[in-house]
């Protein structure tokens, strides 16, 4: 699609042309207008190493490496071509290959580069000033691994390969750098077409939500049988819930479940609330009250999920993780009477 002009009361219409016909190349030109104006491509991005490779058994190189705000390392690949050639593929190997890169590490490369640019600035000065930090902060750096691709534009074979593995949590971006000839006059159209700005965050949205989806796929889950009661397909902190609500409604006490467990789960187990509470509104206050301040959201508090004994309120922590099994263990031995029996399910 052509980009138009008013001129003279006409609207007229300035043709695509493209980089080659314009005698432009990717690395003596494409490359050095833009490390010198990164926020074309990549706003809020600073720009600390050009042709950054030197990896054993590789002469490859990644056209521009940068820091994002959030210190998240960005690999910033650039064609001049229409279709994009397979730069996806080889901004994943970069990716990979500097996703290990110390905050130390980095300061070094970008140093180096600064005095190839003739650049008397401070390096970790630089930085520092750019992330807005007072001292370097190595485990804020390098959490995310992200990539831009810039070009002419992108062939389906690119696109759909992008789409996809943003989907699994990669972050890619295709920005088209599209040119027009007006005259002696050279125009370039920018845009970000993968994600589409007005639906990014949307985009986001679904895909944290697959990935959660995923992640609960992958999880563990549990069958138990207590007092010839069962329950089936559960997550670990349901199958904790169940086995330890029907434990106390056979008449055990929630003080012999505590201490049934290992010591170091033991406070961890129940949150003890003055009082014997029986609405959930009376229970999430309690919490909130407690010193120090309980999180709700971390233990069950519906109707029917936390118990009353001897004038106080247990709350069952909804926080399990390595330490499930030990503690699920631990409760099914001290119980031989109710013939519990606990099963992982196979994925």
């Amino acid at each position: 699609m052509p980009i138009f002009k008013i001129h003279d009361k006409k609207i007229t219409a300035i043709e695509h042309t493209s980089f080659q016909e314009q005698g432009l190349q990717e690395r003596r030109d494409l490359q050095a207008l833009l490390k010198s104006n990164i926020g074309v491509i990549a706003p809020d991005t600073l720009v600390v190493a050009e042709e950054f490779g030197g990896w054993e058994d590789s002469n490859r190189s990644i056209d521009l490496l940068c820091i994002d705000k959030d210190a998240n390392l960005v690999v910033i690949e650039l064609k001049r071509t229409e279709d994009g050639g397979h730069m996806e593929l080889q901004a994943i190997r970069y990716a990979a290959m500097i996703s290990t890169l110390t905050f130390e590490k980095l300061i070094e490369i970008y140093d180096r580069y600064l005095r190839k640019q003739d650049c008397d600035l401070d390096a970790m000065g630089s930085v520092l000033s750019f992330l807005e930090w007072t001292e370097p902060k190595e485990e804020q750096f390098g959490q995310e691994v992200k990539i831009v691709l810039a070009s002419a534009d992108f062939s389906k074979e690119v696109t759909t390969a992008v789409i996809w593995l943003n989907d699994f949590g990669l972050d890619i971006r295709c920005v088209r750098m599209r040119p027009y000839a007006d005259g002696n006059q050279l125009l370039i159209e920018v845009q970000t077409v993968i994600p589409l700005p007005e639906i990014a965050d949307h985009q986001i949205q679904i895909r944290e939500k697959r990935q959660e989806v995923q992640e609960a796929r992958r999880r563990p889950k549990f069958n138990i049988i207590v007092a010839r009661k069962s329950y089936e397909n559960l997550s670990k902190r349901h199958m904790m819930l169940h086995l330890v609500s029907e434990i106390i409604s056979t008449g055990k006490t929630p003080e012999a479940v505590r201490d049934a467990v290992p010591k170091a789960d033991r406070t961890k187990l129940f949150k003890i609330l003055d009082g014997e509470l029986t609405e959930k509104e009376e229970v999430i206050h309690a919490l909130e009250r407690k010193e120090p301040r309980q999180d709700p959201r971390r233990y069950f508090h519906e109707k029917g999920e936390f118990f009353c004994f001897n004038g106080n309120t247990y709350v069952l922590s909804n926080q399990w993780g390595t330490e499930t099994l030990p503690a699920a263990q631990a409760i099914q031995d001290a119980f031989p009477d109710l013939e519990i029996t606990i099963d992982e399910i196979e994925h």
